[in-house]
């Protein structure tokens, strides 16, 4: 039997984007309500079993409806952008998975699939729709069923003729008479006022339709009710027709067009990593099968049992093979190098006790072109070998030249610059659970080729920077940089176990009087951390507000448990023991698993190449999100300590760092003088947004120009800006608007910056690290807007990624050129955190300032504001 799936694609993605909270993923984009719509998809994929497939979408917001009725779905409100960038993203997957799209003009979704679900059952189909939208249940019939989406974005009642009858106590082709007497405020259909949804059920079970109902107008009791129907019949009628769906538009898409087969192809599972879909990835088993492996020729590379120098050149190409993702403890699997020699291998072994291989290795006048040169440095460090003489990064070329390609292995750069390089790594070594070294001559030939491909690369890399003004940017900051950051990694931050255990001892004790506390609260005990047992303590005994449902009861996820605060006191108490949990078991016991028993000391990873605006991030662990909102977390700081008796740890932090870089490239004269006036720039946007004086300034008025401030940065809309302070959007927009009005400079800039990025199809930061945005010419609005956005910001975040990499590369080199035994340890966004003697301290006060202040020109002055304590905590 074929089976056709209807799914009307906009109401699925409006739910899903209000059904969830907005998330991110690694490169800023908003992912929330494509997440929740993969997940019913795959969901309705892996019941439903259909033979066809089609998601139908609006094509705009004016159809042949509003010849009839021109304010149909008048006064909904704008679609906040945050949920207009990501439909681009829903249609890239659909693709991606092989699915149909469609979209008509001048109909709507429900068009589409009205005239498919007729076309599909009268071909001997059965047909399932998916929506939230109640409309549809018009086109029910004997082989077509509606999956009505309740709360949630996954959970569906399914309705047949039966069904709807039972329900409604109507038949399914009823359902227009039912809006055009009851109205439907979503579509601002207007229906008869003052009849409701029973009214409206009770006319249409005595007299059939709405034609039958002003037949018999005289034998309706009630005179309020005869009197309104009377009154409004042209308009129940013409709700009627507004509320039908056409099943005979003109869709030029056919039943054999919507074919589906299941498939996991490359390109989804890519795309799943970009967005960020970790557990979505899982749940495919994304990973590499045997019939994907590749063919390749084979190159002439010799195995060596010594090094010679014989086999280098004046530049020559280094692969330190190492498949684990921390390198500060991962196996080195081989060593290849290629030059105008030949292509040599030697195994880890054999290299590692080869002192000429150690000599060349920091011999810094032979010149090395690597593929990751931080982490080959750091794990030579660990085995006690150093390197220098680093004249290449192709990692780091390619993600200045592009950062979407950030993520490609060197397979992939090269094959995209027609380079043969031989097999990626994840079809060479597999994935996942089937990943594993081959020895013996597979495995040199890949390290070999892999070294022949980027001999090659190199220098087309190069030249592309050349071309892009972009060799100052790797030589003389990323290439350095990644230096800085090698040393850092390695040389760690002291971390006091018996401190994170006295916390976890102390937060255990705190969450045992919360649980006592929430158990008098409820009147019994119970497993809080049981989300069916928690829903039935919350909405059936204390009767709650039940905001949400999923499959398996009540909601009781963080932003269900945000909207109830204020309903009853065990809600923060609920919230309070969660937080201090996710303190105890992610970063207490997570951070006292990742101590190095040797050194007593973390070495986090630092990803130089990942981000799209060139900040760096952190990972195993990530030292950058330790939280500090709460009290609680900011004590986690306390474990952090010098590695030495009579030391300090010494924090210096940028103040506002991104808000004076859109004063400089803005040029906004009230901007700049606030700043060079030395003025909280807070303070002075509330007065000026508010038209008040300073001392009229009140700390909420503070702290909604705060959020405007910094939402200015990231693009926020009206929508956003209303979350983030809980106010209405037509304030948020209000806002904004004063905002801009009362800084110019930076509208003009805003408006600017866009213009160019069109005429050039990329934007700047101050030191030329360049973003792409293809979609900035889109005929598609949502691509377009997002583009634009990206062009606004991008500058701003990247330059102050810039500013303080400057100042991490002339730090280095202050205490280098001061002989001083202070050492950076860590970069934690806007802040460098030190170790310092102290007799060091003076100094340091400083020198560290002084660099960080003048890293780079800007027309306003950068502010450091430093610290030091016996903890990270104290230095604040």
């Amino acid at each position: 039997m074929k089976k056709l799936v209807l799914i009307d694609g906009n109401n699925v993605v409006y739910r899903a984007f209000f059904a969830l909270p907005l998330l991110n993923n690694n490169q800023g984009m908003y992912t929330n309500a494509v997440y929740g719509f993969t997940m019913m998809l795959m969901k309705v994929i892996a019941d439903e079993q259909p033979t066809h497939l089609l998601v139908a979408f609006d094509a705009g917001k004016t159809t042949f409806r509003h010849e009839t009725y021109k304010e149909y779905k008048g006064g909904r409100q704008k679609t906040p952008p945050e949920l207009s960038q990501q439909f681009p993203l829903v249609f890239e997957l659909l693709d991606a998975m092989g699915i149909q799209r469609y979209e008509l003009d001048n109909y709507e979704a429900d068009d589409i699939v009205g005239t498919l679900s007729r076309q599909a059952q009268n071909a001997g189909f059965e047909v399932e729709i998916v929506t939230g939208d109640k409309d549809y249940l018009q086109l029910v019939d004997d082989h077509i069923s509606v999956s009505l989406i309740k709360k949630g974005i996954t959970e569906t009642d399914s309705y047949n003729r039966s069904r709807v009858h039972e329900r409604y106590g109507i038949d399914p082709e009823a359902v227009v008479d039912l809006k055009g007497l009851m109205g439907d405020a979503s579509d601002n259909i207007p229906g008869v006022p003052g009849v409701g949804e029973k009214t409206a059920m009770k006319l249409l079970g005595q007299f059939g339709t709405i034609e039958s109902v002003y037949e018999h107008l005289e034998q309706i009791s009630g005179k309020k009710l005869k009197e309104n129907l009377e009154n409004n019949q042209q308009q129940a009628l013409m709700s009627k027709v507004i509320a039908t769906i056409d099943r005979e538009s003109p869709v030029e898409v056919g039943l054999e067009d919507c074919a589906f087969h299941q498939a996991i192809t490359p390109k989804l599972t890519a795309l799943f990593r970009d967005l960020g879909f970790q557990s979505l990835l899982e749940k495919i088993g994304a990973g590499a099968t045997e019939d994907t492996t590749e063919k390749v020729a084979s190159v002439t590379v010799m195995q060596l049992d010594h090094f010679s120098t014989d086999t280098v050149d004046t530049s020559t190409a280094l692969i330190a093979e190492m498949l684990d993702s921390n390198y500060h403890y991962g196996a080195i699997i081989g060593f290849s190098w290629a030059s105008n020699k030949g292509i040599f291998y030697m195994d880890t072994e054999t290299a590692l006790a080869d002192p000429a291989f150690a000599e060349w290795l920091v011999d810094d006048q032979k010149e090395k072109i690597l593929m990751d040169s931080k982490a080959v440095e750091v794990a030579l460090k660990w085995r006690g070998l150093d390197l220098r003489g680093i004249r290449f990064d192709a990692r780091l070329a390619a993600y200045l030249i592009d950062t979407t390609e950030a993520g490609m292995d060197l397979a992939q750069l090269a094959r995209k610059r027609g380079i043969d390089c031989g097999q990626a790594d994840d079809d060479f070594y597999g994935k996942g659970v089937k990943r594993k070294i081959p020895s013996g001559e597979p495995l040199i030939q890949h390290l070999g080729r892999k070294a022949q491909g980027l001999l090659a690369l190199a220098p087309i890399l190069e030249k592309e920077l050349e071309d892009n003004q972009q060799r100052d940017l790797l030589f003389h900051l990323e290439l350095p940089l990644a230096r800085v950051l090698a040393k850092m990694e390695y040389t760690g931050v002291k971390t006091s176990a018996g401190t994170l255990r006295a916390m976890g001892g102390e937060l255990e004790r705190t969450l045992k009087i919360i649980e006592q506390d929430i158990y008098q609260m409820a009147g019994l005990s119970f497993n809080i951390n049981s989300p069916k047992q928690l829903g039935e303590i919350l909405f059936e005994k204390l009767q709650l507000p039940a905001i949400k449902k999923t499959k398996t009861g009540y909601s009781t996820a963080a932003d269900v448990l945000e909207k109830l605060r204020g309903h009853h006191e065990i809600i923060d108490r609920i919230l309070d023991f969660r937080q201090l949990g996710k303190l105890k078991s992610t970063y207490v016991e997570g951070l006292l698993k990742v101590i190095n028993e040797k050194d007593g000391k973390i070495h986090t990873c630092y990803n130089q190449a990942l981000t799209q605006t060139g900040r760096l991030s952190s990972v195993d662990p990530n030292l950058q999100n330790i939280p500090i909102r709460l009290e609680e977390g900011r004590k986690i700081r306390q474990a952090f300590l010098p590695a030495e008796p009579g030391w300090q740890i010494f924090s210096a932090d940028y103040s506002q760092i991104e808000l004076r870089v859109l004063a400089h490239i803005a040029d906004d004269t009230n901007l700049k003088q606030a700043f060079i006036d030395e003025m909280d720039i807070h303070t002075k946007t509330a007065m000026d947004v508010f038209g008040v004086s300073k001392e009229e300034v009140t700390p909420l008025m503070r702290r909604h120009a705060k959020a405007v401030n910094f939402g200015i940065i990231y693009g926020i809309s009206d929508y956003g800006l209303s979350q983030n302070i809980g106010i209405s959007r037509k304030e948020a927009g209000q806002f904004i608007e004063k905002y801009l009005m009362s800084y110019p400079g930076v509208q003009k800039y805003m408006d600017e910056i866009v213009k160019k990025a069109r005429e050039d199809g990329y934007v700047t930061t101050l030191l030329n690290r360049r973003r792409y945005l293809p979609d900035i010419h889109s005929r598609n609005f949502n691509q377009r807007s997002f583009a634009e956005r990206t062009a606004m910001n991008t500058p701003i975040q990247g330059s102050a990624a810039d500013v303080i990499k400057l100042a991490m590369i002339q730090m280095d080199e202050r205490l280098k050129a001061e002989h001083l035994k202070s050492r950076l340890l860590l970069q934690v966004h806007d802040e460098l955190i030190f170790e310092v003697p102290d007799e060091e301290l003076d100094v340091m006060k400083q020198i560290v300032p002084d660099v960080m202040e003048h890293a780079i020109a800007l027309h306003v002055p950068l502010e450091v504001q430093c610290a030091y304590g016996p903890t990270w905590y104290d230095a604040k």
